[in-house]
């Protein structure tokens, strides 16, 4: 099919109404997903949320390699195949559906500097901590990360998997810091975010932007995850505006909705701190 054709049928599809079927594939929640992917999934869950448009979530053990990018989640809409938050927000507005479409260019120039802060910190951080950290990595990373395939494949992927992501931190320049370091880098991308919410419901006031939808995905499953270790979660509780921004955000566009789209991990002492 020629470029021009490609962008004919990608059009016609925009076009086509939100369907009722629409898909979001993911890993297994209960015993596979690692904490990076399911605030990837968390973020794209809670943006169609805010978005009002519904979405299956299906949880596949193989929904990495099903991926076009090889990352989760995806979504599938009709005959259209979309993966990650970014694209996923301008397949969605494509559709007639924008969250930021209200903001100026100075605001939106703002939003997508703090959105790159969160995946440059949060995200790199969550990698760091399942894929370098020696503890996690014997502790937890493998055995969830090959948990759907058998011996020795399950140990296969893993270390394929963490070679890889190793290869990636050195190249950022994140291979050789300590886990105080990262840790410390997880604080002060808190402190931002925390000076900017402020005491507004949203970072950008009353409605909710993509931004508000990453970073509760990224914050409410550290919160809400169990590792060998509360230090990373406690970095995130240190700012009660960070927590009462999680908690609205669950609140209002995810309870009374299908309850597996949460963490299914949720210790009563990290809800009580959400609850706060």
């Amino acid at each position: 099919m020629s470029l021009v054709a490609e962008a004919f049928v990608t059009q016609i599809a925009a076009a086509e109404p939100w369907p009722q079927n629409a898909a979001l594939y993911q890993p297994l929640k209960s015993e596979q997903i690692l904490l990076s992917d399911n605030a990837a999934c968390l973020a794209v869950q809670a943006f169609l949320h805010m978005c009002n448009l519904p979405v299956q979530v299906i949880c596949k053990a193989n929904a990495e390699y099903m991926s076009p990018s090889g990352k989760v989640p995806f979504i599938h809409v009709g005959n259209q195949v979309v993966s990650e938050l970014g694209p996923i927000v301008q397949f969605v507005k494509a559709k007639g559906h924008s969250l930021s479409d209200g903001l100026d260019e100075v605001q939106k120039a703002e939003m997508k500097a703090y959105m790159e802060l969160v995946n440059n910190m949060l995200l790199t951080a969550e990698l760091y901590l399942q894929w370098c950290d020696d503890a996690t990595v014997q502790e937890i990373t493998h055995a969830r990360y090959g948990s759907p395939y058998p011996w020795p494949l399950n140990r296969i992927l893993a270390y394929q998997k963490q070679w890889e992501v190793r290869r990636k931190m050195k190249a950022i320049g994140w291979g050789n810091k300590s886990l105080n370091q990262v840790l410390e880098d997880v604080d002060q991308c808190c402190q931002a975010l925390s000076q900017r919410l402020g005491t507004q419901m949203y970072f950008f006031n009353k409605k909710p932007t993509e931004l508000d939808a990453l970073v509760f995905g990224h914050l409410f499953t550290i919160l809400t995850t169990q590792l060998i270790s509360d230090e990373l979660s406690e970095k995130v509780k240190n700012y009660s505006n960070l927590l009462a921004f999680c908690r609205r955000i669950e609140q209002h566009y995810f309870e009374g909705h299908n309850k597996d789209t949460l963490p299914s991990i949720t210790p009563p002492a990290l809800r009580q701190a959400l609850m706060s």
